[in-house]
């Protein structure tokens, strides 16, 4: 079972980031709070990835990079630190680990590569996760099939599937699955290593495709590579081509709220961006 490190942690420093203030009790409305707040201050984005740095996962670095350098990152990022915050607030946190589905070709089996927290409250379990990209959570869910529950964006469920339980978004009016996941807990080394993989594998997407995605009050903004989307609550959406790498670093830095690092690298990786969607539009 993952350990989180609190005595390395800077609660404040964390609360303030995401604009929640102290005291915070160890309660369902504190669990609402964090859920929300999280993902509407600390993008998704991995830029890291693309631009060949590792992800540590140690709360030294998470820290840094994501309190402090103004950066965002992926699940395993955001997760260990939510986790560490809850942990840290006197939540009982459990790590978990997820297959997507997303986007996945019905009856494939993809690996263990996303994380998910258990929240064990008063009678209740919940399940949090701050990481999921564009379709992150953005309110615990009862640990609990076959009901429909609201949150701030979409409504979710989850399903049972043997003993494990499938979470599930409505979008535009039909059930889309994420991911899967069991109750087996993780350990750090067990995120570590996928994360590792997915920051040096050549299949891994993240090293080939920009993805950045953030949450508002009454929207969703999302990037693939230069497709820039704002999902509405209404269910409008908009969409646009991102044409240039000041077009990408301006939309990261102003609707992402991402530091986005200055050099040749990360304009190397704009400039490839560009000219791979311009490929495919020719």
């Amino acid at each position: 079972m993952i350990a989180f490190d609190t005595a390395s942690f800077d609660l404040n420093a964390y609360l303030a980031r995401i604009g929640c203030h102290r005291p915070l009790a160890p309660s369902l409305e504190t669990l609402q709070a964090l859920a929300l707040a999280h993902p509407s201050a600390l993008p998704f984005e991995n830029l890291s990835p693309l631009l060949g740095h590792p992800v540590p996962l140690d709360v030294v670095s998470l820290q840094r990079k994501l309190l402090h350098d103004g950066r965002g990152g992926w699940c395993f990022e955001h997760n260990v630190l939510l986790g560490t915050a809850l942990t840290a607030l006197g939540f009982t946190v459990t790590g978990l680990a997820a297959r997507v589905m997303w986007n996945v070709p019905a009856g494939a089996t993809t690996a263990r590569s996303h994380m998910v927290l258990r929240v064990d409250l008063d009678s209740r379990t919940l399940i949090v996760d701050a990481g999921f990209g564009g379709l992150t959570l953005t309110a615990p869910l009862r640990l609990e099939a076959g009901i429909e529950q609201e949150t701030p964006h979409e409504r979710f469920r989850l399903t049972a599937a043997g003993d494990a339980f499938i979470v599930e978004a409505r979008i535009r009016d039909e059930w889309k699955a994420l991911y899967r996941f069991d109750l087996q807990p993780q350990a750090l080394v067990d995120y570590e290593i996928s994360s590792w993989y997915l920051c040096t594998s050549p299949r891994s997407h993240f090293l080939s495709t920009l993805v950045a995605a953030r949450v508002d009050t009454d929207r969703r903004y999302a990037l693939r590579n230069t497709d820039f989307a704002i999902h509405h609550a209404d269910g409008f959406t908009e969409r646009r081509a991102l044409l240039t790498a000041r077009d990408l670093r301006t939309t990261l830095e102003k609707t992402f709220a991402i530091v986005v690092p200055y050099g040749p690298e990360m304009e190397a990786v704009f400039d490839r961006i560009i000219a791979t969607a311009a490929g495919e539009r020719a």
